[in-house]
């Protein structure tokens, strides 16, 4: 596939106009979201729809394949650093299942279904339209699940699955529309290419993450390093691309092997200011998104003279639903099956409640990952005639995502209250064990240089009492002269390395999850930055 590159048509001023304007919609539709208490996807679905509508809004000319490029790899290789690579090696029966097995039930049954409804559209195209709306989005996801007291396990297939069935979707919607374009498809031939593609993709992606690694230990330069950290996704998007593998896996598999390092090799104010910059970004970009297809939205609707609005609300309602039923079909066997297989191999794993299946069996938000592939969707034939039913798969998309994001999204929460989903206890017992380790590492290593710099010892003793119950670090107790105060910071720099190095110490023996990790590093970033 040729690289994409922005083929701009608008003036430099709209540009800035453009941009001005997508800086406010952030805001606002970011404000409304914190407002009224609910998933910021939420409100850029929402808010997406209704600047659709509003007169005067200028549409905006954009190379189609510039999206997937410029919004996809950022996304997900943010949330693949994220990601648990241990609960994601426990799952990965379950999550291959899904994020392959059920991408391609979806995008057969939901290609039929609109072959159903529009008996004159090409096959090709009703799988097209399959292909976008199969896979569940990753940042949808942990925007809604993190806001709710859901058992971890549940957490880590759904955010493990919208990882890697965004690769699979991404490879069956380019399948198709090559097909679409060429008008020839083999099964077989696609079948193997899809494998290929697949591995290959992952090859690339673990190689561009063992670069980043070897680079990353020879930088200095905080700035350097947060530049370098940002290239990463779309160095190995580029360079999978470039040799026409999967860009979307080479993305989550250098998120993957750089997130299972950078608690070790990256310093505190790298990951405080690559943390900040990564939500802004993925922020902004879906955004964008949402912006974009907002603009279009109405131009698409008009276009489509030969519909009534009923025809395709009605049609966009009936083929989410399929999505949505498919899952529930899907969910059940995805389980099952390996703990049938560990059962017959002796290692029965631990028993799931109904209540559970049927959470994950609901968690099928579409988002940004569907919107943007058909925003990428070719406007025009090789010979020049327009892309067939673009305009109904574009607008059936953006219902889907609507339907899903909205109704799944807002009734979680009851739902689970309902099913009676229960906590995950073992986060908490995990907190406690890590503030018991890092309080003991931290009151060793202050005693240790304490002893060596002879400290007085109401001193040590205040420094200690700060880590042991955790005493607000800012209270400067009695006045100090500048030694002690000079010997005060040592002692308690000391002692957060010393938290740190028992905090990675039992992530590495497994004594914790990567959440409770990151928790714990997030506050000992912003607590060494202090210092």
């Amino acid at each position: 596939m040729a690289v994409p590159w922005l083929r701009c048509r608008i003036p430099p001023l709209n540009l800035i106009q453009f941009f001005l304007f997508l800086l406010l919609c952030a805001v606002a539709l970011g404000t409304l979201a914190r407002r009224f208490d609910f998933p910021y996807p939420i409100a850029l679905v929402l808010g997406g729809g209704a600047l659709g509508f509003i007169p005067g809004l200028p549409q905006v000319p954009f190379h189609p394949e510039l999206i997937l490029f410029l919004v996809l790899p950022p996304i997900l290789y943010q949330a693949a650093t994220l990601t648990s690579w241990r609960d994601f090696k426990a799952n990965s029966w379950t999550i291959a299942l899904l994020a392959i097995g059920l991408v391609v039930a979806t995008t057969l049954a939901v290609g039929a279904a609109l072959k159903f409804l529009f008996p004159d559209i090409p096959w090709s195209v009703a799988f097209v339209f399959g292909a976008i709306v199969s896979p569940p989005d990753a940042v949808a996801a942990t925007s809604i699940l993190s806001r709710l007291n859901i058992p971890r396990r549940i957490v880590n297939v759904l955010e493990g699955e919208s990882l890697v069935n965004d690769a699979s979707a991404l490879v069956l919607y380019r399948f198709a529309v090559a097909a679409v374009l060429t008008g020839t498809f083999s099964p077989v031939q696609a079948s193997l290419e899809f494998v290929g593609v697949g591995l290959g993709g992952i090859v690339i992606g673990l190689a561009c993450g063992a670069l980043f690694l070897v680079v990353h230990r020879h930088l200095g330069e905080l700035l350097i390093e947060v530049l370098t950290s940002l290239l990463v996704p779309y160095v190995a998007y580029l360079a999978a691309e470039s040799l026409h593998v999967s860009g979307v896996l080479a993305v989550v598999a250098a998120g993957l092997l750089r997130g299972r390092h950078t608690p070790i090799i990256a310093s505190a104010d790298m990951r405080i200011v690559t943390r900040s910059i990564g939500h802004v970004l993925v922020f902004l970009l879906n955004t964008l998104v949402f912006v974009l297809m907002g603009l279009q939205l109405s131009a698409t609707v008009d276009r489509m003279q030969g519909y009534s609005t009923l025809q395709l609300v009605s049609a966009g309602a009936l083929v989410s639903a399929v999505a949505i039923l498919v899952r529930f079909a899907c969910i059940y066997p995805a389980f099952y099956l390996p703990k049938a297989v560990r059962g017959l191999l002796g290692r029965p794993g631990s028993p799931r409640a109904q209540s559970e299946y049927f959470i994950m069996s609901w968690c099928g938000m579409r988002g940004i990952v569907s919107l943007a592939a058909a925003l990428a969707l070719p406007a025009t034939l090789a010979d020049g005639s327009p892309f067939p039913y673009r305009d109904p798969i574009v607008f059936f998309t953006f219902i889907a995502i609507a339907v899903t994001l909205v109704i799944q999204g807002l009734s979680l929460p009851v739902l689970i209250r309902r099913l009676r989903v229960g906590t995950d206890w073992r986060v908490h017992q995990e907190q406690a064990n890590a503030r018991g380790a890092m309080s003991a590492a931290a009151i060793v290593a202050i005693d240790e240089l304490a002893a060596r710099e002879n400290a007085p010892p109401d001193l040590a003793g205040r420094i200690s009492a700060e880590f042991a119950e955790k005493v607000a670090a800012s209270d400067p107790g009695s006045p100090m002269s500048e030694q002690e105060a000079g010997l005060a910071q040592r002692l308690r720099h000391a002692a957060l390395m010393a938290e740190r190095e028992a905090l990675i110490r039992i992530w590495q023996e497994n004594q914790i999850s990567d959440e409770v990790l990151h928790q714990f590093e997030e506050a000992l970033d912003h607590q060494e930055a202090h210092l």
